[in-house]
């Protein structure tokens, strides 16, 4: 099982709303995420900093960035662009973590 982590940005004074929309999350991305073999993906939020980390743990072959050419997530992440800080195509600016540690 392949394990990624990255962070992501959140606006100031967005977090409720974030939280929010991940809680309605649309049935058809969890589907197409579940689909892509994403067994496990868990988001926190450092309000200090406003810094989303994710975690996924994938036992198929991409991550949720990879599935951008998708309509939904397409859709997703321009619902995503006005509370986040994002790229010219609405896709969250993720900055990959490299894992330094696991507990034995």
């Amino acid at each position: 099982m392949k394990q990624v982590a990255f962070t992501m940005k959140l606006y100031p004074g967005f977090a409720e709303e974030y939280e929010k929309r991940h809680h309605e999350i649309w049935p058809e991305l969890v589907a197409l995420l579940k689909e892509a073999q994403i067994t496990d993906y868990h988001i926190f939020l450092d309000s200090d900093s406003n810094t989303l980390f994710a975690f996924q743990q994938i036992s198929g072959e991409g991550t949720s960035q990879d599935l951008g050419n998708t309509e939904i997530v397409k859709k997703w992440w321009a619902y995503m662009a006005d509370i986040m800080e994002t790229k010219e195509d609405k896709s969250p600016v993720t900055n990959p973590l490299k894992k330094v540690f696991s507990l034995p």
